[in-house]
């Protein structure tokens, strides 16, 4: 009992700090929608938001059915640097009407703890896996936002595509050659989250979107962004210049669709991701920002929807 008495203050503050969390995020997800916790085997508490209908029950063989394997596979959203799992509300809203949905917060992001290390896309990668491995999630498509594309590619490296249904890349690299003008505006700009963390936050928010949204959006996702700590912030972009792995996209042997808004500078490097995937497409949005899919909802929502009812079926487990 005097333990209970003593852990029970220490955890209020931490229960307090996940339902405001989550509550700043329900105001466009499913009204059911589920909040809860995987853990790591490095201890790490990864948070997640889950909505939809439950999976069919597998029937006495063992099979899964043709609607569950085929027709309605689990969708697993991934969102990028700093940004939280309900980024992804308009397509939790849309997607779970007729598919298992969830979507994670990264280590350190959102709800998900706040550890010192692990802030590399091969550490993340094995996040993810835990994510999918413990809500029983496979065959699943990973749907992954910019610095989560590299983490989704290094799942492939690390895993390999059992567990996988197919892959949709969104405005993101799996690796790149970073000359000295590139690296000194990186460097500047990390900076910048170290001389004025809310400043930049407030700048890097804006800055992810082409089309208005209203000020009280922005300010959630301000909010959001800023539950991350700074050094951990700045070490995830280090963790992804110093991960090239490109030589893993030749292993994806499963539906890719990459979606991605038309920046000049970075379409060659989107362009030869997409060469170096064999079933792969792409689209391009060209009026909207890195955030596309808040941007665009509706068009996105379509695009995958019509990924989502070309994939091939399962076959059944034995």
């Amino acid at each position: 009992m005097k333990m209970k008495r003593l852990l029970i203050p220490a955890l209020v503050p931490m229960v307090v700090s996940v339902m405001t969390i989550v509550s700043q995020a329900q105001e466009n997800l499913p009204r059911a929608t589920k909040s809860g916790f995987v853990t790591t085997s490095d201890k790490v508490r990864i948070h997640y938001l889950e909505a939809g209908p439950r999976l069919t029950q597998r029937a006495s063989s063992g099979a899964r059915s043709t609607r569950d394997s085929h027709s309605s596979p689990t969708i697993l959203f991934v969102p990028g640097w700093m940004t939280p799992a309900w980024i992804w509300e308009h397509q939790m809203a849309h997607f779970s009407e007729n598919h298992r949905v969830v979507a994670m917060d990264p280590r350190s992001q959102g709800a998900s703890s706040k550890p010192t290390e692990g802030h590399l896309p091969a550490t993340r990668a094995r996040d993810i896996k835990s994510v999918v491995d413990q809500l029983k999630l496979a065959p699943v498509v990973i749907v992954a936002s910019t610095s989560a594309v590299t983490e989704a590619v290094s799942y492939v490296d690390q895993f390999g595509t059992a567990t996988l249904a197919g892959l949709v890349l969104v405005n993101g690299i799996a690796g790149r050659e970073y000359d000295e003008a590139t690296m000194s505006g990186l460097i500047a700009y990390s900076n910048s989250f170290q001389v004025d963390r809310n400043k930049a936050a407030d700048r890097f928010v804006r800055g992810l979107y082409k089309k208005p949204q209203s000020e009280d959006y922005i300010r959630r996702m301000v909010r959001a962004t800023l539950q991350m700590p700074t050094n951990s912030a700045l070490a995830l972009i280090i963790g992804g210049i110093a991960s090239d792995n490109r030589q893993a996209l030749a292993k994806i042997d499963k539906p890719t669709l990459i979606v991605v808004a038309r920046v000049a500078p970075w379409m060659q490097f989107y362009e030869d991701l997409q060469k170096r995937i064999r079933a792969s497409r792409m689209e391009v949005f060209d009026d909207a920002g890195h955030a596309l899919f808040v941007d665009e909802p509706r068009r996105f929502n379509s695009l995958l929807d019509g990924f989502l009812s070309a994939l091939p079926p399962e076959p059944p487990n034995n």
